[in-house]
């Protein structure tokens, strides 16, 4: 069984209840749901804190989404929590700073990540905020168990690709129509205006092509260039 496990919370200290903010109409952290419930499989859950969770919830539901509340800081513990409810054998791994998420590359990966029996897969290459982590869950119980590093428990999965003699790791490089170090995650207000621009030159209702994305971004880069 498969799940997609998006983690999100509200209290960002650089860009405060940066998932609420307005992006085509819509909450930020609700264009990430919407393109990841266009991964086939067969969990799609929203992993959260306490404080966030009264907030969050009628977004998740709207999405779709089921709903889990865990640790604040512990990420990790919160992902290994959240497998006594929804018991995925291998976990797509997103953050709520991430409303262009391509549901097209996580497919595919997850395609690769099963085919080559891989305990980590992520691709190398696409732009910042586009891509997901595919893990398979035991070996984050076992990251939980084994590590005590704060930044582990923080990060969710630097165990397993710090320590490829443990874990057998697929980290592929994007295909070449779909690199750029183009940036599309949201951590600043920079980064939520330039969002906002391509949403507005981009969004039409429903998540927004990785190759219509890409249309743009060279687009960009090409006039930067100029």
């Amino acid at each position: 069984m498969t799940g997609v496990f998006l983690q999100a919370r509200l209290d960002s200290t650089r860009l405060p209840r940066k998932a609420l903010m307005p992006l085509g109409r819509k909450p930020l952290i609700l264009h990430a749901m919407e393109s990841l419930k266009k991964i086939p499989v067969e969990i799609h859950a929203l992993l959260t804190d306490q404080a966030s969770a009264h907030t969050l919830s009628p977004l998740a539901r709207r999405a779709g989404f089921q709903l889990f509340t865990g640790s604040p800081l512990d990420v990790l513990d919160r992902f290994c929590a959240a497998l006594t409810v929804f018991p995925a054998t291998t976990i797509i791994r997103a953050t709520g700073d991430n409303p262009l998420v391509s549901w097209e590359m996580a497919t595919a990966l997850l395609e690769e990540h099963h085919k080559l029996d891989a305990d980590y897969s992520a691709f190398f290459g696409l732009p910042l905020g586009c891509g997901v982590e595919i893990v398979r869950s035991e070996c984050l119980l076992r990251a939980r168990s084994e590590s005590s590093d704060p930044y582990d428990h923080e990060h969710v999965t630097p165990y397993l690709y710090r320590s490829p003699q443990i874990f057998t790791l697929h980290r592929p490089l994007a295909p070449a129509q779909f690199r750029s170090r183009f940036s599309l995650t949201v951590d600043t207000p920079n980064d939520f205006e330039r969002l906002t621009s391509v949403f507005a030159a981009l969004y039409t209702g429903s998540p927004i092509r990785l190759e219509t994305l890409m249309n743009w971004i060279r687009a960009k880069e090409h006039s930067a260039g100029e």
